[in-house]
This record gives structure tokens, C-alpha cells and sequence, in this order.
């Protein structure tokens, strides 16, 4: 039955010709291969948190939210199903005495549509959550189901481990994870200048670490996370720093806890979204910019918070952070407000310090103007046309952006 589609911030609306819930791979293959004979596109669709036009289709939208769950687990590998929402994945995990490496911000989206889009948290030594996958098990757009690992097909795993839903529904995943433990958060405040003076050496001795900066007040929070298992005095650093400088605000401890419990943040409040990711050696001149114009130009109708972040390098073919050690920096905005202005400005700023869009959020790029940002974005063309030659799940906005349609 067709239904309107509303993403997470309110953005992105539209209205597919059908909507779809399989149960098992049969009816997923069952769906594909309709799809394929009647001509018309298919998209898989998670938790709907992306503001990129991703999903928009105006065929059928497939939820895989009733293929959702642990398959198998071991001491370092977890199979689990492509529908499993990153919370109820975390609980499942936690229970099997088992935990993923990182996390992002929301635990709310589906895993396969996480690692599809580059969903990442932060923190020197982690890549984005698609580096956790070491197998795939997708349905392709010939109906034929393919599995992808270190001992088959290999050729494909740095593309199925991010791509963007147009290789295949992927219904399991198998994920490199560890014995479960504790982290400990804290955060506090201070001004930008010490927090961009210090940010290396907080960064470096903190497991994960991210900073806000908040236009209006021209302060920044600083968060990080530490294992609860370790001796208090070895990440000490930032209390010591933070004293010894005389700022009015201390590190304080918010809460400790499982990694899929300290990790994500509540997010009550919607927002629109554009997230950049930069090479790590140009965030000093690109941050400058953004915060110059940003005071300038835009800081009377700005309304939230830019929030950086750091990823480590991969090697999967349309990761942002393919290549090159990675800083990131997000600008929001409140749905009430205007976002477009504000946010094509700061894209002009990404770009000239040789950012990548983060796929599930807003930017303007098509297949022109990112292709030279993606060394092995002619491999992943390959291998979507080998995956799916008749376009089963290539939409309008995704002809745009990959083929320049």
C-alpha cells in the first residue's frame, strides 16, 4: 500500500507507487524481480534520518524492518540483518556479552542504512561504521542473491561496504566486534581559541573527541569518551589542562556506561544538516573560514551549533574518508529556520579545501563535481552496472548524482 514519505527532519517528501515490508529473501528477490520486469525503480529506505534525496522514488520504497536481528555471533564477528535498527543491534550485542568498536550520534537508523550512507562517530583511531563490515549478503537488481567477503567475491567488498543502496537490498551484514565494555563521558566548556590551540593534544589523548562551536556565544563544549576500565589518572590531561588554564568551566562527567548507551546523543529537536569531510591537514584554514563568515554573514539567523569530528582513513570506494585521515565539520540548523543560504556558503568553503559531502546529508553536488573527489569512482560505476544493469534501483536524484543525469 502507497503512503507518503516524511524524513526524519521534515525535509524530503514525496510519495512512492507502493510500499513494501519483507519478511524473508524470498520476498525480497520476489519484489526485485517484479520491479525489474515492470521497469520500475526500488529503493530500500531505514530508519528515513538521511535529508538527502537517497530514498525519493516514485516506484516502490522497501523497509526492511521486519528482517531485523542478531543471526550469529562469535568472540569477534557478529552476523547480523540489514534492517536492525543500531539501539535494538546494541542491546542484542550487549546481551551476547559483545559490543561494536564505535558509534555515531543516533542510534535510531537501520545498520544497513548507516554503513550504506558513511554514518561515523569520531576519534583518531575509528573509521566510519561501514569499516565494520567484513561480509555482505545483498539481493542484486537481477534478483540473484550475492554474497560478498574476503574469500568471495572480493573484487566487490570495498563497494558493497558503502553503497549507497544502488548495488543490492542487503538483508545481513557480518560486523568485526569486540567483547563488550564501559565508556565514560565527559564534557566541558571554553573558549574556540584554547579549544583549537589544544585540539590535537585532546584528540590524541582521548579515545573519542569532538567539539561543539555555538555561533552566538563564540564558545565551544567539548566531549569525550574514555573506557570506564581504564586508571582515572591516564586520561586526566583535559582536567589538568583546564585548571591549570584558569577556565570557569570543569570537566564534568555525564554518565557511564555500554558503548551503545554512552555513545548516542537524544536528539529531541529536529534539524537540517550539511557535514563536510575534510582532509585533516586543511581543518585549521577551512574552520577559520567557515567560523569568519559564519560570524559575518550568517551568525543573526544561525541558531544551533557546528560540530567537528575526526575519522580515520579507509580504503572503501565512496567513503568520504577514503585515503586520507579525515576532520569533519557539520553545520545545523533548526527546521524552523532557513537552512539554504547559510548552508550553500558554507559548501562554497568545504569545497575549496577539498571536502566530500556526506552522502545522507544536504549538498548540491551531482556526478561531475564528485567524481574527482573519488579515486576509484569509475571501479564502483563498474561494479554497480555489473550488480544492477537495468537500473532497478537507480532513481532520477541518484542518475544525478552518480551518472550526471
Amino acid at each position: 500500500m502507497s503512503r507518503p514519505f516524511v524524513n526524519w527532519s521534515g525535509s524530503l517528501t514525496f510519495t512512492p507507487s507502493d510500499y513494501a515490508e519483507p519478511g524473508d529473501e524470498d520476498e525480497v528477490r520476489e519484489l526485485v524481480l517484479r520491479a525489474r520486469e515492470a521497469g520500475t525503480t526500488l529503493r530500500p529506505v531505514g530508519s528515513g534520518h538521511s535529508s538527502s534525496p537517497l530514498v525519493r522514488t516514485d516506484g516502490v520504497l522497501v523497509s526492511l524492518a521486519r528482517m531485523s536481528g542478531v543471526v550469529d555471533k562469535a568472540r569477534e564477528r557478529a552476523t547480523v540483518r540489514g534492517g536492525s535498527r543500531l539501539k535494538e543491534l546494541g542491546e542484542g550485542l550487549y546481551d551476547a556479552g559483545l559490543a561494536m568498536d564505535n558509534l555515531g550520534d543516533v542510534d535510531y537508523q537501520s545498520i544497513a542504512g548507516a554503513t550504506a550512507t558513511g554514518t561515523h562517530g569520531t576519534g583518531l583511531g575509528f573509521g566510519n561504521l561501514s569499516t565494520q563490515v567484513t561480509e555482505v549478503r545483498l539481493v542484486t537488481g537481477t534478483g540473484d542473491v550475492v554474497d560478498v567477503s574476503p574469500t568471495r567475491n572480493p573484487d566487490l567488498l570495498p563497494a558493497v561496504r558503502l553503497s549507497l543502496g544502488v548495488l543490492g537490498l542487503v538483508t545481513q551484514l557480518t560486523l568485526d566486534v569486540q567483547s563488550r565494555y564501559e565508556l565514560r563521558r565527559r564534557a566541558w566548556c571554553a573558549p574556540v581559541e584554547w579549544t583549537l590551540d589544544h585540539l590535537a593534544e585532546l584528540q590524541h589523548t582521548n579515545r573519542n573527541m569532538d567539539f561543539y562551536w555555538y555561533p552566538r556565544s563564540d564558545l565551544t563544549q567539548i566531549r569525550t569518551l574514555n573506557r570506564a576500565d581504564e586508571p582515572p589518572e591516564s586520561r586526566m590531561w583535559a582536567n589538568r589542562r583546564v585548571l591549570e588554564s584558569g577556565l570557569w568551566n570543569e570537566p564534568r562527567e555525564l554518565r557511564t556506561g555500554p558503548t551503545h548507551r554512552t555513545i548516542p546523543q537524544n536528539r529531541e529537536l529536529r534539524f537540517e544538516e550539511i557535514e563536510y569531510m575534510l582532509p585533516s591537514e586543511a581543518f585549521p584554514a577551512c574552520f577559520a573560514e567557515v567560523r569568519r563568515r559564519i560570524l559575518s554573514r550568517h551568525r543573526r539567523t544561525v541558531g544551533w551549533r557546528v560540530l567537528v569530528r575526526t575519522v580515520a582513513a579507509d580504503d572503501i570506494w565512496l567513503s568520504n574518508a577514503y585515503g586520507r585521515p579525515t576532520t569533519t565539520v557539520s553545520c545545523l540548523q533548526n527546521t524552523s529556520l532557513p537552512y539554504e543560504e547559510y548552508f550553500r556558503d558554507m559548501e562554497a568553503v568545504f569545497r575549496q579545501h577539498g571536502g566530500r559531502p556526506h552522502w545522507g546529508k544536504k549538498h548540491w553536488l551531482t556526478a561531475g563535481e564528485l567524481r574527482p573527489l573519488f579515486p576509484r569512482w569509475d571501479d564502483f560505476q563498474a561494479a554497480r552496472r555489473r550488480l544492477d544493469p537495468d537500473g532497478v534501483f537507480l532513481t532520477p536524484d541518484l542518475a544525478r548524482l552518480l551518472e550526471g543525469a
